[in-house]
């Protein structure tokens, strides 16, 4: 490319470009002086008249804004304005040379040329990408003048070939025009000889067709000729040919329903021959009737069939070979039935159809109760994919009869078998997850028992936990793989109503899993009933256990089991569904229930002790205390232990800051002021009435104790709940008694032994303290001689013991 073409000003640069050219060149002339003025061609007379209005206004100093009577702003009229479309260059450099200094003219002129040198540089830069875009726009148009040249010669060649091609056409149409018109007429004696031929031949052709036993031949020969015949009858020759036909047609149609009557022939052969007995004009009305008994005598002999092998003496073949048979033997003969009536008795109409309709849907009843009969005997194994695979064979076999019989509602029924089969095994499976559940609470039991009797550690309650868990969850596992069988791709009937939506969503996600996971809660509950009943046997680490394995369930298996269902079993079906956080919140209220009866169960066999325990001490006699009793060592073992086991499956929890000294403390019922007046001189049983007001005022200002309070699940709330019932009954034991000097300081040390050992398992270890100061207390007003024992003199005892 030319630099000094691509250098050139375009012819659509705008004028403020030439102007400040002008006005540059104008400025920076070696020797311009004031009174020199730019005179050239390009000076013409409308910019000369606007130079005379500028100088005009500059003169008077006003704009045009300001002669209109606005404010002052950027005149687009105004010729200095080097942005303006009326910029003039002269009087551009006389206000410069008027207004400013050399040095300004300087700077002007200095960032005036580099405006210029910008302005040259992004035209040359325009120019030089747009160049390519011109030069292959400039070939393109002339590729195609070239190429449309070419393509208009080619079109007036084959014009003229097309003219000469249609003038030789015609010339050999107008020579051919005679012999054709004596060609085609010859053609037509031709035919109708040889058609008189075939008609005085053809009493010998049915003959020699009989003899032969071509009977469809025979059949086809009459049919051709027998409109002819009876449009020439009054011919003599022409009826006499018809007389010997008929006698023919006579002997054949004979012949035809001896061959359908005797039955030894199958339903293809059968078919023929109806099919030729309509053709000679036998009645249809009772070839229909004959052709059904025909069918129906086979379909029953398969039927029978089927049903000898349901037989008790003989071993029934597998659900898959019982079908296969069915369907190749009755299924297969039936569409052959159908199809052969259909083509042969289509002229019967409504009453045709309607008939075989009934045919057909009286036989296939037979053949689904046998196929029912059979199904029934599956329902106790627990592979599904031998009867998935009959059920998809059978429902596939009906397919055709089903549709050639769409009024027998033969589809539908099937249909019908296999959706009930598919609820029967949803059933099936339910039981089977909940006898699986009952069999691992019996191993559960047994483990749990197994080291009493043989006097040996069996495994602890996290392991029996974690392998109840995974079989419940490995069973579940097994259930949803087998019923996913009736949803796979490949099974014919997968994509029916039924199995898109209401097996997924009521079927197998309600009826399945959320009736097995309530009927685990229901099952886990029944371990809650009073004693005497199903709870009172119960071993108490199996409601421990139990409710860990609802809280787990609540906290994370049910959302898992029921997010793999939906996963499987994508669900097509708007009908309600059971939320997840109902089924959490019913299995969270079951493991409460279990874990408060534990509580219960084992804050009643501790009670039991310490009930035995008082009421079987004559209190008013016995010896000066010198040690703990035992029952108090094994309340504390009793509580260590269940400390140990609940521990096994829940977290510890929280508890209240404890004191320092809460294992040495002795009683403040021994200490205080308030509690030393029970046992001063003056409390005598000479004044009742004034201990009993002490009492009152006390029981006042405590903290009420709710024995049976909610229990959380940790092992501290528990523990807590245990030692709330046993302290409990303690206290209202003791009340019941009469305790004599003696009595009262063994009450005493056995609450301060107590007191050293319970209250690290509580939450709050005020409350151990609040209910032994009221067991001391209340045998102290039970006591007719209340002295305590001195609270050093305890101590010593307590550690002794």
């Amino acid at each position: 490319m030319d630099p000094g073409s691509a250098s050139s000003p375009p012819p659509s640069q705008p004028h403020a470009r030439g102007a400040m050219a002008a006005a540059a060149t104008a400025g920076s002339s070696p020797g311009s002086g004031p009174g020199d003025s730019p005179e050239g061609p390009e000076a013409e007379a409308p910019e000369r008249r606007r130079k005379a209005h500028g100088m005009l206004k500059l003169y008077y100093g006003l704009s045009e804004g300001e002669a209109a009577g606005h404010p002052a702003g950027p005149d687009p009229l105004d010729p200095t304005d080097l942005n303006g479309a009326h910029f003039d260059p002269e009087v551009y450099l006389d206000k410069l040379r008027r207004e400013c200094p050399l040095a300004q003219l300087m700077d002007s002129e200095t960032d005036m040329v580099r405006q210029i040198r910008a302005l040259d540089s992004d035209m040359q830069t325009l120019v030089y990408e747009n160049y390519n875009k011109f030069i292959s726009a400039t070939d393109t148009i002339r590729k195609m003048k070239n190429d449309f040249r070419k393509m208009e010669d080619e079109m007036d060649r084959l014009a003229t070939n097309m003219a000469v091609i249609t003038d030789f056409s015609a010339r050999i149409s107008a020579t051919l025009q005679d012999r054709h018109e004596r060609i085609t007429k010859l053609a037509g004696v031709h035919a109708l000889l040889r058609k008189l031929q075939f008609l005085f031949e053809l009493p010998s052709r049915l003959t020699k067709c009989v003899e032969l036993g071509a009977y469809g031949q025979a059949v086809r020969y009459q049919g051709r000729a027998q409109a002819v015949l009876q449009q020439y009858q009054h011919l003599p020759s022409f009826r006499a040919i018809q007389d010997d036909c008929q006698v023919i047609t006579a002997r054949l149609a004979q012949q035809l329903r001896q061959r359908f009557r005797e039955g030894g022939s199958g339903a293809p052969e059968q078919a023929e021959c109806v099919e030729l007995l309509l053709a000679l004009g036998e009645p249809a009305e009772e070839l229909c009737e004959e052709f059904l008994a025909h069918a129906r005598g086979r379909l029953e002999e398969e039927l029978r069939s089927l049903e000898a092998e349901l037989g008790p003496s003989p071993p029934a073949p597998d659900v898959l070979e019982f079908t296969d048979h069915g369907g190749s033997g009755f299924v297969g003969g039936l569409c052959q039935v159908a199809a052969a009536y259909q083509e042969l008795f289509a002229a019967q109409g409504p009453a045709g159809a309607e008939k075989l309709a009934t045919f057909a849907r009286e036989l296939g009843s037979r053949y689904f109760a046998l196929v029912e009969r059979r199904l029934a005997q599956e329902q106790g194994g627990g592979d599904n994919s031998l009867l998935v695979r009959a059920l998809d064979r059978f429902h596939r076999r009906l397919r055709a009869p089903g549709a050639l019989l769409a009024a027998a509602g033969l589809a539908d029924a099937a249909t019908e078998i296999v959706e009930r089969v598919a609820r029967e095994r949803l059933g099936h499976h339910l039981q089977g997850l909940r006898a699986a559940f009952l069999g691992c609470l019996t191993d559960v039991r047994q483990a749990l028992a197994a080291p009493r009797v043989a006097g040996k550690e069996g495994p602890g309650l996290a392991e029996l936990l974690a392998n109840v868990a995974s079989s419940i969850l490995s069973h579940i596992k097994a259930s949803l793989a087998a019923v996913h069988l009736f949803t796979a791709k490949e099974v014919s009937f997968s994509n029916k109503p039924y199995f898109r939506g209401e097996f997924c969503s009521q079927g197998v996600r309600e009826g399945l899993i959320v009736g097995f996971i309530r009927s685990m809660c229901q099952t886990a509950q029944s371990f809650c009933d009073s004693p005497g009943e199903k709870g009172g046997a119960t071993p108490p680490a199996l409601l421990l256990l139990l409710s860990r394995l609802c809280l787990d369930y609540e906290t994370a298996t049910i959302s898992y089991v029921l997010t793999l269902t939906d996963e499987q079993f994508l669900v097509q079906d708007q009908s309600p569904v059971t939320p997840v956080s109902t089924l959490c919140a019913e299995a969270r209220e079951t493991a409460r229930r279990l874990l408060t009866h534990y509580v219960k169960v084992q804050g009643l066999v501790i009670s039991q002790m310490l009930r035995k325990s008082v009421e079987t001490r004559d209190w008013l006699s016995t010896l000066e205390p010198r040690n703990v009793r035992a029952v108090m060592k094994r309340v504390v073992e009793d509580t260590t232990a269940i400390d140990v086991q609940v521990g096994l499956l829940y977290e510890e929890g929280v508890r209240k800051a404890q004191s320092s000294d809460s294992s040495k403390r002795t009683f403040s019922v021994y200490s205080s002021s308030r509690q030393q007046g029970r046992y001063a001189p003056s409390y005598t049983p000479s004044a009742p009435m004034d201990t009993n007001l002490l009492s009152n005022i006390q029981k006042l200002f405590s903290e009420r104790i709710d024995v049976f309070s909610p229990v959380e699940f940790n092992k501290v709330s528990v523990l807590t709940g245990i030692i709330k019932i046993s302290l409990k009954t303690l206290l209202e034991c003791v009340r019941l008694r009469t305790f004599g000097r003696f009595g009262l300081q063994q009450v005493q040390v056995d609450c301060h032994f107590l007191q050293l050992y319970l209250w690290r398992f509580v939450a709050d270890e005020e409350l151990v303290h609040l209910l032994l100061d009221e067991v001391v207390a209340s045998a102290a007003l039970r006591c007719p001689d209340p002295v305590p024992m001195e609270p050093s003199v305890v101590e010593v005892i307590c550690e002794r013991g």
